[in-house]
């Protein structure tokens, strides 16, 4: 009986950590929002405007082969995490599937 009392106060004591680990890290996002969009005038076009220029997503594009060419690298990483993640859900897919005919014979 200890063991169960003491597992539930270990859980409680985890999820509390949890917590508080999540409002600090809230806290700390909407004060750089914050900061972030008093910098700007609270405008938060020119604030998103500011980021896609920083994380070099938005510039001008002289052809379009040069901007085709920026979003295939996109499309490559995107049909990338398609196949992992497709190959994840078929396993779990096929366990369950497994086990229910396993349960019919």
């Amino acid at each position: 009986m200890a063991t169960e009392e003491q597992s539930t106060r270990g859980m409680g004591v985890f999820a509390g950590l949890t917590f508080a680990i999540g409002a600090l890290i809230g806290a700390w996002a909407l004060a750089t929002m914050t900061a972030g969009l008093r910098s700007v005038g609270w405008d938060v076009t020119e604030m998103t405007r500011q980021f896609l220029v920083a994380t070099n997503n938005l510039h001008e594009y002289e052809t379009l082969v040069d901007y085709y060419t920026h979003i295939k690298g996109v499309e490559y990483l995107i049909a990338g995490a398609f196949f992992v993640a497709f190959t994840y859900f078929f396993k779990y897919v096929d366990k369950g599937y497994k086990e229910e005919a396993k349960a019919c014979k």
